[in-house]
């Protein structure tokens, strides 16, 4: 028997339905967001319904055996995910146009199809364009199986016919489904596309990696359900201009949020950078005011950053707070906490705090390098070239411990540093060889000790 279909209306930023449209969505109030999407009527059949149930088991029933990942041939991606690709997984990657997202999927996509078969679906390019840039990355690409398609049920199709593992659909926003009718790209095909190629994920245990096109905003384009959908969910970062890219998890499922990949753009595709610490830390020939390095942690690995100031008379009646790669809320903080506690003012100086290499820190470990930063551009008088630091500051004016202490310590000397700035309870139990390590817990003795 037939299904009955009526016409509903979802709202593509919460996921609302609602029987007839409105202009504004009654669930989230948000305007213009409810598309045209058909459904089955109540007491009626689905396309679905065919489908088995599903069984219930105990937790003793599932298997105990450890999750299998597969290498996907880039380390830093390998990081990022946790260690690797967990059979039937679904990972989101966003970026901005042109920063590298396509090529890095190829460039995974062809590790891998040299231990099993993957699958390349592109709904952007033809095969031979596809071809084509396999061959100026310099990819061997012989086992790799490309398709041009923009039908998710075509995409599913062919994944099954060549037994596929692995599969890559580049894009999201050009996929559409037979089940809505929908033009391809708006948010209901997205969250349709994407629930089919989950469920095809989680029934086959192939792993699906999805690249998805941001907004304005930087958000990945779709209703905000698409990325609660997936298991892990990666965004592309780079500064205008830079070479440089970083790959952070905002969400993963199986390894830890937060952590970043880092890789080079060159002539033959993204490289990856090993050690980001010789790439976002950049030496001086002679000492200047305004530039303190920090030890930070981005996931599981600490990294040395420079945190640059300037402070120049301010121009108009109020004076600029500007900060890139650091919260700005948290540098009119500082400031107040430097002026009642330090005793130090910037009144009528405009501020600029920057994280060198487009790094954005997010942690508070970069309190005390930023004012350490602020006080040196002030006072025309640099820091020590091989110190560094790291410390939360308080609004009382005490030096708050972080986490990681004795690690961040260990890749400062790596580094070459033989001085370093702590609070006094991240004091490490044992001597570091080569460096040495001060503790301070009040801001007045880090800016004594500083300068």
């Amino acid at each position: 028997m037939m299904a009955r279909t009526r016409v509903s209306y979802v709202c593509g930023s919460c996921g609302a339905r609602t029987a007839q449209w409105q202009g504004q969505c009654p669930a989230c109030e948000a305007w213009n967001t409810l598309e045209m999407a058909a459904s089955s009527a109540p007491g009626t059949p689905s396309r679905r319904a065919a489908v088995a149930p599903a069984t219930s088991r105990t937790v003793t029933q599932v298997t105990n055996d450890d999750e299998v990942r597969a290498g996907s041939g880039i380390g830093e991606l390998d990081r990022v995910l946790g260690g690797g690709l967990v059979a039937g997984s679904v990972i989101l990657l966003g970026g901005d146009p042109g920063i590298g997202k396509s090529t890095l999927l190829l460039q995974a996509a062809d590790a891998l199809s040299r231990e099993q078969p993957v699958l390349y679906a592109s709904g952007e390019e033809s095969v031979r364009q596809v071809a084509l840039r396999a061959r100026r990355l310099g990819l061997r690409s012989d086992t790799l199986r490309l398709v041009a398609e923009t039908r998710v049920e075509g995409v599913i199709e062919e994944a099954l016919a060549a037994g596929a593992r692995v599969l890559v659909v580049d894009s999201i926003q050009t996929m559409h489904t037979e089940l809505s009718e929908s033009s391809p790209g708006s948010a209901v095909q997205v969250r349709e596309s994407a629930a089919r190629l989950v469920r095809f994920a989680k029934d086959t245990g192939t792993a699906v990696l999805i690249i998805g096109h941001v907004t304005k905003e930087g958000q990945i384009a779709g209703p905000r359900i698409l990325e609660h959908m997936v298991d892990t969910v990666l965004y592309f970062e780079s500064d205008p201009g830079s070479r440089f890219r970083i790959v952070r998890a905002v969400k993963n499922r199986f390894g830890a949020a937060n952590e970043i990949g880092v890789f080079a753009m060159v002539d033959e595709g993204l490289k990856e950078v090993r050690n980001p610490s010789a790439i976002f830390l950049s030496r001086h020939a002679v000492p200047v005011p305004g530039s303190v390095v920090m030890v930070a942690r981005e996931g599981s690995r600490p990294m040395l950053v420079e945190v640059q100031a300037l402070l120049d008379e301010a121009q108009g009646m109020s004076p600029r707070r500007v900060a890139v790669g650091f919260e700005s809320s948290r540098l009119a903080l500082l400031l107040a906490v430097l002026h009642r506690h330090g005793g130090i003012s910037s009144a009528g100086q405009d501020v600029f705090v920057n994280v060198v290499g487009g790094v954005r820190i997010g942690e508070t470990a970069a309190d005390l390098p930023a004012v350490l930063a602020v006080v040196s551009s002030l006072r025309g008088r640099p820091v020590a070239e091989d110190l560094v630091c790291f410390g939360e500051l308080g609004l009382t004016g005490e030096i708050r411990p972080v986490p990681f202490g004795d690690e961040r310590l260990r890749e400062a000397t790596k580094q070459g540093f033989r001085r370093a700035l702590v609070p006094s309870a991240n004091l490490p139990r044992r001597e570091i060889e080569g460096l040495r390590v001060e503790g301070v817990s009040r801001l007045e003795e880090a800016l004594a000790a500083a300068f």
